[in-house]
């Protein structure tokens, strides 16, 4: 299973002000960068449900030129959910209540379907009067087009565009656009990995995809190309060493189930010479080539046999 919250909550806190940048470029105008800081995490109680809710990310910033802060809280959503505008309110609240700050409120959905449109605003109205009006910021990947970010040099748009709405014809394209765009950013190893293995975990192609892929890779201009290789080539690396963990981990568990297999039979025949003496090799032959749960059946029987004939018997039987 993938861990969606995880990869979108270390590639959206890695790269917060690009993912701004991006989206909403508007608050880049009074946001001071080098003010960004990431409380922990927030946990709210839904009392009537009794459900507790856990707050993405929340950063505190100073606006610029200003001593005074405020909160953005940015919630990712990877499942759809009813009611998801009276959760976003109430994370806003709950924010606003415990630090008295001012707070921008965005939600991120990446699901793949259903295509509908996420609302933004939650109201509370009456025939003569609106109470509350609640609007936040959503950001809905699978309304994105893809091909809109592709002169974006931006490595949330280098990972991103692999979870907005891509037809399965341009799934290979896609990932090489992505791979394209992160060549261009000279980022550092580790943020390169990071993205890389976001795009991938979401963009898996199957054989004939890969193959076309690799054509398409080629066509890069060799310092590019240089650098999508590396990718690419971590990536066979990574899928290597974990088909061997994956292959360990299996022989262990068969090793400790033969093991214990072997320990029931080792009994057994204890228990078989005590009651009816030493066992003939074709008996025992027969014993070897039994069940676990054929074992637990013999372990039982045996207690009521006075000789080999009754052992040779139970085994016909069985």
């Amino acid at each position: 299973m993938i861990d969606h919250d995880r990869l979108f909550k270390e590639l959206l806190t890695t790269f917060f002000w690009e993912f701004i940048e991006l989206f909403l470029p508007e608050i880049t105008a009074y946001l001071d960068r080098d003010s960004i800081s990431f409380l922990d995490k927030e946990i709210f109680t839904d009392v009537t449900a009794g459900a507790r809710y856990e707050a993405d990310i929340v950063a505190k910033i100073r606006f610029r030129g200003q001593e005074s802060f405020f909160l953005i809280h940015l919630e990712h959503q990877a499942q759809p959910q009813a009611e998801y505008a009276r959760r976003m309110f109430r994370y806003f609240s709950g924010l606003h209540e415990k630090y008295n700050l001012p707070v921008y409120p965005i939600a991120l959905f990446s699901y793949t379907y259903p295509l509908s449109l996420e609302p933004k605003v939650y109201q509370v109205e009456f025939p003569n009067k609106i109470v509350l009006q609640f609007d936040y910021d959503v950001i809905q990947l699978n309304q994105l087009n893809w091909r809109d970010f592709l002169q974006q040099e931006n490595p949330v748009a280098a990972a991103l565009m692999a979870k907005m709405r891509i037809d399965k014809r341009d799934r290979r394209r896609v990932k090489y656009e992505c791979l394209r765009l992160l060549a261009t950013l000279k980022l550092n190893p580790a943020k390169m990995r990071l993205i890389a293995g976001f795009v991938d975990t979401y963009l898996r192609l199957n054989a004939a995809e890969e193959k076309l892929f690799k054509a398409d890779i080629t066509q890069l201009e060799p310092e590019k190309q240089e650098v999508v290789m590396e990718i690419v080539t971590s990536w066979m690396e990574e899928g290597i060493q974990q088909g061997i963990q994956q292959g360990i981990q299996q022989g262990i568990q068969q090793g400790i189930q033969q093991g214990i297999q072997q320990g029931e039979k080792t009994i057994i025949q204890r228990l078989l010479e005590r009651r009816i003496g030493a066992i003939a090799p074709e008996l025992q032959a027969q014993i070897n080539q039994l069940s676990s749960p054929q074992l637990e059946l013999l372990a039982e029987a045996l207690l009521d046999f006075a000789s080999a004939g009754d052992l040779a018997a139970w085994l016909q039987h069985h």
